[in-house]
């Protein structure tokens, strides 16, 4: 790979098949105004510990204590970091922290965020904020100074990405495959079930009305059990209606979830509303979670209001 050209979707960064590996260290850095922020979200998103607007100087420091910190914590952390370039000696302080890294057993590996002129003034102008080199100048005038500074940073990174057609979605998604290989779900939805006396939660995605089943609370029998106890489950899903409207959801949620994925959206909430969220929420949330859970999509429950009466 030339570092001149852009890396092609689905290709790594990581020389061992994608796959991180303990002593690697993902370095983003680029032209101001390029998304080191953003790209500093996905990266967190794919489960990476990582500090945005590093100075290089602090390289080494913050992987020895994060070694610590996954020494003690026995947790297979992975680390990043954005570094920042507001620092006039910044090339030759970042390569002094990529030498400290690899003399201490570290494998750095180079993102390189690029933009053209226009659209990083456009950018700039949007957020109406100056450039960090800009001095007393223009902003154009911060802007190549930047980008000579960078010149041959910019060669010697493994991946260089142009940003300037894409928003934050769409950088996302381009940032996402050079990470390494999926090792889990891509999406995680909480389903979380609720009685509608209590309100309906404020942060649901989509919410569903349970209301049109029988309620087991004037069964005898059931009023002091839960949706999780079995004979509520088995009472729930016998109703009529039951089982054709969790074969309707599951219908519904399928292009969703799709959708959800190929936007690059990590998270997403179900509410799943009865009265008062003791019985039909509950046994529903479970038989709908228990349907939607996939190798891409990992599902966890939520009973909101369950014991609060």
């Amino acid at each position: 790979m030339t570092p001149d050209h852009e890396q092609p979707d689905g290709a790594a960064v990581l020389p061992t098949g994608g796959v991180p590996e303990a002593n690697d260290f993902l370095i983003v850095t680029g032209m101001s105004g390029a998304g080191r922020s953003t790209a500093a979200n996905v990266i967190e998103d794919r489960g990476w510990f990582i500090v945005d607007n590093l100075p290089p100087q602090l390289l080494s420091s913050m992987a020895e204590l994060a070694g610590r910190v996954r020494n003690d914590s026995g947790t297979d952390l992975q680390i990043a970091a954005v570094v920042d370039v507001r620092a006039r000696a910044f090339h030759s302080e970042l390569h002094a922290g990529l030498a400290a890294l690899r003399d201490a057993g570290w494998r750095p590996h180079l993102i390189f965020l690029d933009a053209t002129d226009e659209a990083l003034v456009r950018r700039f102008e949007s957020v109406r904020r100056p450039h960090p080199l800009q001095g007393e100048g223009r902003l154009l005038d911060g802007i190549q100074a930047e980008r000579e500074m960078l010149r041959d940073l910019r060669a010697e990174a493994q991946v260089v990405i142009d940003t300037s057609g894409l928003n934050v979605h769409q950088l996302g998604r381009k940032l996402t495959p050079l990470l390494g290989v999926e090792s889990g779900p891509s999406l995680r939805l909480a389903l979380m079930s609720f009685g509608f006396k209590y309100g309906v939660p404020l942060d649901a995605d989509f919410v569903f009305d349970m209301r049109f089943l029988p309620n087991p609370f004037w069964v005898p029998e059931l009023k002091a059990l839960t949706g999780v106890d079995e004979p509520v489950a088995d009472w729930v899903m016998a109703q009529e209606g039951a089982q054709e409207f969790v074969d309707a959801v599951v219908r519904l949620m399928g292009p969703v979830t799709a959708g959800y994925l190929a936007e690059g959206r990590r998270y997403a909430t179900i509410g799943i509303g009865c009265t008062g969220g003791k019985h039909r929420s509950v046994a529903m949330t479970q038989a709908i979670a228990a349907r939607l859970t996939t190798e891409q999509v990992a599902t966890f429950v939520v009973h909101r209001d369950l014991g609060r009466e």
